[in-house]
Parts: C-alpha cells; sequence; structure tokens
C-alpha cells in the first residue's frame, strides 16, 4: 500500500473554538471523491454517531453513510464484502467477536504505521478496551469505538419500598438490598417475580449471541471461566455448574413469561416499561432508561452495579479499514477514525449516553455532571472479563448458545449442557 506523504502530513482541521490535528485528512479534490460507507449495527450508540457527522463533513468535505441492521445479520453482510475484490464498505464497525477471524484472514489494515504518522495519541484509551480487540505493541487491526460491558441494572425504587423489604425479611431473614453474591441476585428476583407481580429479570435467553453474552456474566460472576491458564476449554467445573444451575433457575422462575426466546431489544422493552425489577445487560442502557421522553415509567428510578459477584461479560467494538479498497478510501477512513474518538467528539457522545474507551472521558467534569453513575461504569468496564476470542469465537456462541437453551428448556442437565458446551469450545479451539 502506497500512502502520499504530503496528503498525511497536511490539514490542521478547526474544532468548534480549538485547533483539532486528524494527522490523516484528504486534499480538497479527494474529499469531494470519497463517501465513506459503513455498515453499522442499529443501537443508540450508532444514532449517537450519526447525529454528529454533518459536523465532519463540514470540517472534511468527507461525506460518510450509515447502513444500519441488526446485530445478526451483520457478520455475513460484511465477510460477503470483505473477501470480493473491492469492499463495499470502506469503513468497519467490527465486532471484538470478529475480532480473532478478520486479522487472521488478513482482511483489515494494520493501523499502527497510519497512527505513528499521524502522531494519534492511543494513550488515552483504556488499556483493556484495546486489548479486547487484539491490539498488541506491534499491530494495531482496530480502534476502539465504545464498550459493551455488562452489569446490573436494577429499580432502586422497589428495593426502597417498605412493603416490600418487609416482605422479604419475613420470608428470608435477609434485608432487601442490592445483591452482592450471584445467589442473592436470583433470590431477590424470584421474589419480587412473586411479590412485586413482574418480572424479576429480564432475560435476554434466545439462543446465540443473546443467551451466550448474558450467561456470561453468570459464568464470570461464579468465579468460573471458559479457558483455563493453558487455554484449554474449561467448563466442566463446579463454578460453571453453580453460573449454569442459577441462570436455569433465574429464567425458568425469576424471569418474564417468553424469556428463553427472547432479545436484548425485548428485554429493553420490558424494563422500560416499568415490567421487571432488573436486567443484566450493558451499562450503556442507562441512559436510555432515564430518558423520561422514552422511558416515563422508569426514568430517575434505575439504578446501576457491578455484576453481583464482582465480574460481569466485556465486550466491545472497534473502527477498522478494509484492506480491498483504495488509498484514498483509506486515508478518508483514517481521518474519520481519529475525529471520532477524539476526546472533543468522545464528550459529546457520553454526554448523549455514549459507553467511552477513553479514560479522560470518564473523568470529565461536564460528563461526570451530567451522568454521575459512570464512575460506577468505569468499575463495571475495568471488572469485565473476555467471552473466549480466537478466529472461532461467533461460531462457538452458536455453540455454547444452543447448550444453554437446552438446560433453560429442561431439555438438559447442567452437566450434559457444560459437557458439550465445554468439548465444542475444545474442537474450535484445535481447529
Amino acid at each position: 500500500m502506497i500512502w502520499n506523504e504530503n496528503r498525511l502530513k497536511t490539514t490542521l482541521l478547526a474544532a468548534a473554538g480549538a485547533a483539532m490535528l486528524l494527522g490523516a485528512s484528504l486534499s480538497s479534490a479527494a474529499a469531494e471523491t470519497v463517501t465513506l460507507r459503513a455498515l453499522m449495527e442499529d443501537v443508540p450508540e450508532t444514532k449517537i454517531i450519526e447525529a454528529l457527522l454533518p459536523e465532519f463533513e463540514k470540517k472534511t468535505g468527507i461525506k460518510v453513510e450509515f447502513e444500519k441492521i441488526g446485530y445478526p445479520d451483520m457478520h455475513d453482510k460484511l465477510v460477503a464484502q470483505l473477501t470480493g475484490p473491492q469492499s463495499y464498505y470502506n469503513l468497519l464497525e467490527v465486532d471484538f467477536l470478529w475480532a480473532g477471524e478478520f486479522p487472521a484472514a488478513n482482511w483489515l489494515v494494520d493501523l499502527k504505521p497510519l497512527a505513528e504518522k499521524s502522531k494519534y495519541d492511543l494513550g488515552a484509551f483504556i488499556p483493556s478496551t484495546i486489548e479486547l480487540l487484539g491490539g498488541s505493541q506491534d499491530k494495531l487491526n482496530l480502534v476502539p469505538m465504545y464498550n459493551y460491558s455488562m452489569g446490573l441494572l436494577y429499580r432502586k425504587d422497589l428495593l426502597a419500598d417498605e412493603k416490600l423489604k418487609a416482605a422479604y425479611k419475613s420470608t428470608t431473614g435477609k434485608e432487601l438490598a442490592l445483591p452482592t453474591s450471584l445467589e442473592d441476585y436470583v433470590a431477590i428476583s424470584k421474589f419480587m417475580k412473586a411479590n412485586a407481580k413482574i418480572a424479576g429479570a429480564a432475560m435476554q435467553g434466545q439462543r446465540g449471541d443473546p443467551n451466550s453474552m448474558e450467561f456470561s456474566n453468570y459464568l464470570f460472576s461464579a468465579g468460573g471461566a471458559y479457558r483455563d491458564a493453558g487455554g484449554k476449554a474449561n467448563l466442566n467445573t463446579p463454578e460453571a455448574k453453580k453460573a449454569l444451575d442459577l441462570y436455569v433457575d433465574n429464567i425458568q422462575n425469576g424471569a418474564q413469561q417468553g424469556a428463553i426466546s427472547a432479545t436484548l431489544d425485548d428485554t429493553m422493552r420490558l424494563m422500560c416499561s416499568g415490567s421487571a425489577f432488573s436486567m443484566v445487560t450493558y451499562w450503556w442502557m442507562l441512559p436510555q432508561m432515564d430518558d423520561a421522553a422514552k422511558c416515563p415509567t422508569v426514568a430517575g428510578k434505575v439504578g446501576l452495579a457491578v455484576m453481583p459477584g464482582g465480574h460481569g461479560e466485556s465486550g466491545g467494538w472497534g473502527w477498522g479499514i478494509p484492506k480491498n479498497t483504495t488509498p484514498e478510501e483509506q486515508e478518508a477512513a483514517w481521518t474519520f477514525i481519529q475525529w471520532v474518538q477524539s476526546k472533543e467528539v468522545s464528550v459529546k457522545r457520553a454526554l448523549q449516553g455514549h459507553a467511552p474507551v477513553r479514560s479522560d472521558v470518564y473523568k470529565d467534569a461536564e460528563v461526570l455532571k451530567k451522568y454521575p453513575f459512570y464512575q460506577t461504569a468505569e468499575s463495571v468496564v475495568a471488572s469485565g472479563k473476555s467471552f473466549p476470542i480466537f478466529t472461532y469465537s461467533a461460531q462457538y456462541e452458536d455453540v455454547l448458545g444452543t447448550q444453554l437453551s437446552l438446560a433453560a428448556g429442561g431439555q438438559a442437565t447442567s452437566e450434559a449442557a457444560l459437557k458439550a458446551a465445554s468439548d465444542g469450545l475444545q474442537q474450535l479451539l484445535d481447529k
């Protein structure tokens, strides 16, 4: 790949009262001919960035178009482009589950030389967000975009309800309070379903990505892991059995009707409507729940906590550039990545509910004034653990998700489901 040195050394772009160096900017002639096209997951984060795109176009002359679709369709649609002679999508949003597969297939531009040439400061990024996407001292395939570490959203008003507190004390001998263990969480979930007459937990039990991500929180909180220190599959353990037993108990006895086939959207609607006490979900859902225009029933009543047990599932998206695009497109894409992940734009995104990957955004005074819970959010991110990341991560979601569904539906014992899930993981690791 041959780069135009003059283009890489040029343009300082003004940014609302302050100069912002974008390191690798296009000449005005090239900017007029380049349109960046990205396939994006249809979630709040995408809409937040989309609203800011006119600002980027005004600064650079580069047009950006987002095609928004549901997560289940993204991977195959991207792969079809990345394996062709030239990709229609010249800017990539890449899930951490693909961060092993895409580089292994040699589909991504190494961004490290671009960062070095443009003097782009990567030091502000939380190290775990770079590591999650396969970044190292030697290579940078993806620049962190946003994280989706998972924690516990819960109804503060229900925990403070005097009648519920008295009933819980009478029933269990314990005080009704924010749970600190997985066992306590499931017990409170079942109690709320029986006594508050709402779902104790809004659960996303649909087979595949939804239930794999959800169960991972139970596994990590119970002290389990997908792999041992040597990298071998490690689900045949007492900790994993405890996690799955509690997961099945909650989905059968604490969750909403139909939880076994529910998606993230289903759980969000349920929580938003006031029909659930809690949900184990991505922490950036809290600003959505606090929006009185969107969720008037629960706005101001929902809190965020680290997953009971101390560890939740950590995930994230990154920006990448496909190799099968032109140098001009790659240059434009790198210009956009620097802009969208700058502190200035990241703060703007955070004020709309963005899940930051830069540590300086979590500490920004304006952000903390609007969202004091970002202090807790940083703890959620810091304590998160990762789903297995390797070439076949996406395929393993299907393997694990199938076994979780069988266990949740009473068609397999926890022991049998875990053995099959562990064997399936090892087979894919060996592949």
